[in-house]
């Protein structure tokens, strides 16, 4: 299982990638994994101001739709518009070209109370 160390992580299998006061979220290479192949990824709150562990959207897989949590406070400014035509992006590159949202932070601090790839990897095992 991949789990890069550049990013952070929820216990909800979450990632954040943070540049400055903008938060990439995604989920990550575990959670793909147990949802199955993605054939849809729908987030109707871009432009809305959520707290941390509310939902942004839902994945949808062959099997099962699941919730999407926002692990930082903000804003959600854009979607990533490539998941529309090709959804199983999610799948193929969780961490890169299968994000799923920017978030204007709140609050760039509570990053620190999320975890390291390490504490991740030990919740997953």
């Amino acid at each position: 299982m991949n789990t890069p160390s550049n990013l952070k992580y929820s216990e909800d299998h979450e990632w954040v990638r943070v540049e400055g006061t903008t938060a990439y979220v995604g989920i990550t290479d575990f959670a793909q994994s147990q949802l199955g192949d993605i054939v849809f990824v729908d987030v109707p709150t871009v432009g809305e101001k959520l707290s941390k562990g509310e939902v942004f959207g839902t994945i949808e897989a062959v099997k099962t739709v699941s919730d999407a949590f926002l692990p930082v406070s903000g804003t959600v400014t854009e979607f990533n518009e490539a998941l529309n035509d090709d959804p199983a992006l999610v799948n193929k590159d969780p961490y890169g070209e299968g994000w799923m949202v920017k978030v204007e932070m709140d609050d760039p601090t509570e990053t620190e109370t999320l975890l390291t790839a390490e504490q991740y990897g030990k919740l997953v095992e």
